[in-house]
């Protein structure tokens, strides 16, 4: 594994890191899961030669939460749903379909999550290249895709971390937390959990290693 984290400051107004036990109202994590975390790295920057392992998140707001009514539809869109519209000529009507949900998100959040490049045996080049690919991207914000906190409604801002902030004090134990997912199984998806903990203001994460997972 590549030896030399890189780092990158994440905000945004809400934030929700749903939690996997809540089947209807989205409940968020007081913290970002590891796959979240990946999730917006990849969104700054990936290549096929490569993939992300995320170490720790610096928590560097307080954690606060706030309770919001979303409107969502109860329906999922499918091909062959589309394929029926499109022969008899009908249509989705999503006012018809449509229900409020509770959510219980986090509000005003700020972090600096520490990653590894690991490089895949195919790649080319030096993990060094890949790098510097990214801290250069932070720097002029650019992205593939607009990262998101959790939910792609809250849209994470990213920049260099400043050296100026610390995490915050606090400390807890967060419980069982979603790791990831378990995708060996062709015949189904099997969550992975850990045992989480913030220690003043930083959650570290297990290696995929240590969950039993394939790096």
């Amino acid at each position: 594994m590549d030896q030399v984290p890189l780092m990158v400051r994440v905000e945004g107004e809400y934030a929700c890191f749903t939690r996997p036990e809540m089947k209807v109202e989205r409940v968020s994590y007081p913290v970002p899961t590891p796959s979240a975390a990946r999730g917006i790295l990849e969104a700054i920057f990936w290549k096929p030669e490569f993939h992300w392992v995320v170490h720790e998140t610096r928590v560097l707001k307080p954690i606060r939460y706030a309770s919001l009514l979303r409107n969502e539809v109860k329906s999922k869109a499918t091909y062959s749903s589309i394929q029926r519209w499109e022969a008899t000529n009908d249509s989705f009507v999503a006012a018809a379909d449509r229900t409020q949900r509770h959510t219980v998100a986090l509000f005003d959040v700020a972090y600096v999550i520490l990653a590894s490049v690991v490089l895949h045996p195919h790649a080319n080049a030096e993990a060094a290249k890949y790098r510097d690919q990214f801290r250069r991207r932070a720097e002029q914000g650019r992205c593939f895709m607009q990262p998101y906190l959790g939910c792609r409604e809250f849209s994470a801002y990213f920049s260099p971390p400043n050296a100026d902030e610390a995490p915050i004090a606090e400390s807890m134990d967060l419980g069982p937390m979603l790791y990831d997912l378990d995708y060996r199984d062709p015949q189904r998806n099997v969550p992975v959990f850990f045992e989480a903990k913030l220690d003043r203001g930083i959650i570290r994460y297990p290696t995929p290693e240590e969950v039993g997972l394939c790096s």
